[in-house]
């Protein structure tokens, strides 16, 4: 039995792993265009890669999927986070669980992780050819041919083959799949920065707001988490979280639209006024520069000062409700106009790809190619930042991994 991985990514490595396996007899081999494998997983987590996230339950890690939430739902019950991260330290790679739930290789280095596959590959006799960008698949007698890229190349015939490709940036690079009638839900960036120019936020780079809600005007789209203000706009989790889940409409407005800052973890006007008041009550005569609501950062409060045309030696005591209604409104609803978008580090991810309406779920073979299958990211399936990415390419490759079965 010869069993084709068609791309050398995270997905393609565990799907040609488990395969391997599966059934021991078979020929397995991995097909990377590049001349090189593993590289995104290589830089992800800045080089530490965050190989999974340690969520509670099932239903809470499938909430971190914009799409695909529905059908990992159900393929985490076979093989979930804590499958995943019994199967590294089973093949002897350990792993550590931050606060926040992003799991790590003890060694803190994606490497570890790549020598973890090569080491597998090698011990089961796993083939991988580099340099072999596949261009096209065809079935012949209940067999796919495989064409590549390089026009010298003599074709090679396979019983099973798995695509693991990845995402990919243009539409043109799944049309290999499209021509075979799989339906192709156009791809577009998610999990990125935002650009934002305005001088007086810029100036506060560097600074973490470890409790922030955004929100798109007019739009149901929302956040929550810690943001990094840089030079030139907005990152950090609560970011990267709204530009997953609205990748679609922010690809639609050529990422320009009004953004809704709340700087104090969603609370209302109300909550604030009267937060506000009794600051004023309880230390009169301190500098309001000098004591700071919320435990908010220094620049950042002296920013909204300014915005209100507050002065930073006004006596807390000194304020009335106007200047209250004022600082309130900007605290719980600033408002900033998006201006693009900027690479979040080196990362990559798309949302798009093949849509799931075109595979069985139960196991992930085509619709309309049998023993065809589809792992990892080049399934119109993305996950928040997290670790949820590696996730859905270990569960999707396992599955797969069966052939049907």
């Amino acid at each position: 039995m010869r069993i084709a991985i068609v791309g050398g990514g995270a997905a393609g490595f565990f799907a040609a792993i488990n395969v391997k396996e599966n059934y021991p007899e078979a020929y397995v081999v991995i097909f990377e265009k590049s001349s090189s494998v593993l590289s995104k997983l290589k830089i992800s987590g800045g080089g530490r890669c965050n190989i999974t996230n340690a969520a509670k339950s099932i239903n809470e890690l499938s909430k971190a999927y914009p799409r695909g939430e529905k059908a990992l739902k159900k393929m985490f019950q076979r093989f979930s986070n804590v499958d995943a991260m019994e199967w590294f330290q089973k093949r002897g790679l350990p792993l550590t669980i931050q606060q926040d739930n992003c799991v790590f290789p003890v060694s803190q280095n994606s490497q570890s992780v790549i020598h973890c596959f090569l080491n597998l590959c090698e011990k089961l006799n796993i083939a991988i050819k580099l340099n072999s960008g596949v261009r096209s698949l065809q079935m012949q007698n209940d067999k796919f041919i495989l064409g590549f890229q390089d026009g010298n190349r003599d074709s090679e015939e396979f019983d099973f083959v798995i695509v693991t490709t990845g995402g990919s940036p243009k539409p043109e690079g799944l049309d290999w799949l499209k021509k075979l009638g799989h339906e192709i839900s156009t791809p577009v960036p998610s999990l990125f920065s935002l650009s934002i120019k305005d001088q007086k936020l810029n100036k506060l780079m560097g600074i973490v707001v470890e409790d922030v809600v955004l929100k798109i005007q007019s739009e149901k789209f929302s956040s929550n988490g810690a943001l990094l203000i840089t030079h030139w706009g907005i990152s950090g989790p609560a970011t990267l979280k709204l530009s997953s889940f609205a990748a679609r409409f922010m690809n639609e407005k050529n990422y320009a639209f009004k953004l809704l800052v709340n700087w104090v973890g969603g609370r209302n006007d109300e909550l604030i006024v009267q937060e506000l008041w009794n600051i004023s009550q309880n230390h009169q005569a301190k500098i309001m520069t000098n004591y700071r609501p919320f435990n908010l950062p220094t620049a950042l409060w002296q920013s909204i000062l300014d915005k209100c045309n507050i002065s930073h030696s006004k006596l807390w005591g000194d304020c009335g409700k106007n200047d209250f209604n004022k600082i309130a409104n900007s605290l719980s609803c600033d408002i900033y106009s998006v201006a693009g978008k900027t690479a979040f580090k080196e990362e990559y991810v798309t949302c798009g790809g093949v849509s799931l309406s075109s595979i069985d779920s139960k196991t992930l073979q085509s619709s309309f190619c049998k023993n065809l299958f589809f792992a990892g990211e080049v399934l119109d399936i993305d996950g928040i930042t997290g670790g949820f990415n590696f996730q859905a390419a270990w569960t999707t490759a396992y599955i797969a991994s069966f052939l049907g079965k």
